[in-house]
């Protein structure tokens, strides 16, 4: 690990678990000191967090819920205190409920923007405030953005509206040397894709990309990865569809 003076500091939201979590382990292996956040599950958190030191890097869980303004910026101030101050953001913590439209009640799009659209804005926010010069910020959308597959029209659009952030945000910040970003995954092997699917639904999505496979944490968190590290300094408000081809 750098020294203090030296020693870049990711957040990365949502990081307690699948997709989170390998984003947060590979940005300590990088050299990050990591502030694991999560809004519930603090064992998995603190989980996360030891297998990052036992490995010999920096991390520190700290609770959330993103789409509270004042519980992300006192996960800023956390950073600030811990490591001193921020470099990279990660905007992973999301949900995903899947309905029809006309099924669609109130509170499921509800949540949705709370926390897809409104939680990515709250952390974006502090992030033009506080992120370092020279920083990085990688926004989590979805590849059915441009699949346009049936059932995820409120997920996909709060999705759609974080690339529209996304792009504006990067100009913004113009002199800053601040880059911002989007991951936009296909299917991934993780809890939040696989509940609620029959193996058969699970098994055709796989095939839709030409490397017939779901994606897993650990591709994703390689994409993030590269646009936090110092090969994807040039790549600015754009969106990486990692999802193997599939659209």
């Amino acid at each position: 690990m750098s020294s203090e003076s030296t020693r870049k500091v990711a957040i990365v939201t949502g990081a307690s678990r699948g997709i989170g979590a390998a984003v947060a382990t590979r940005l300590a292996g990088d050299g990050f000191a990591v502030v694991v956040n999560y809004a519930a599950g603090r064992a998995a958190a603190e989980t996360v967090v030891a297998e990052i030191k036992s490995r010999g890097g920096e991390a520190v869980a700290v609770q959330a819920d993103v789409s509270d303004p004042a519980a992300v910026t006192a996960l800023f101030e956390a950073a600030q205190s811990a490591f001193g101050g921020v470099d990279v953001l990660v905007n992973n913590a999301g949900i995903m409920g899947l309905a029809k439209l006309e099924d669609s009640d109130d509170a499921l799009f509800d949540r949705h923007i709370a926390v897809n659209l409104k939680g990515t804005f709250n952390a974006l926010r502090e992030a033009a405030k506080h992120l370092r010069n020279g920083g990085r910020i990688v926004n989590f959308s979805t590849s059915v953005v441009g699949l346009k597959l049936e059932t995820y029209s409120v997920y996909a659009a709060s999705k759609a509206a974080v690339e529209t952030m996304t792009s504006i945000l990067s100009k913004e910040l113009r002199g800053r040397s601040i880059t911002v970003n989007a991951v936009a995954p296909g299917p991934v092997a993780t809890d939040l894709f696989l509940n609620g699917k029959s193996p058969e639904l699970i098994e055709r999505m796989a095939k839709m990309n030409p490397l017939e496979r779901l994606g897993t944490p650990r591709d994703i968190a390689a994409a993030v990865s590269f646009l936090t590290g110092p090969d994807g300094g040039w790549i600015n408000g754009q969106v990486l569809r990692a999802n193997g081809g599939m659209v």
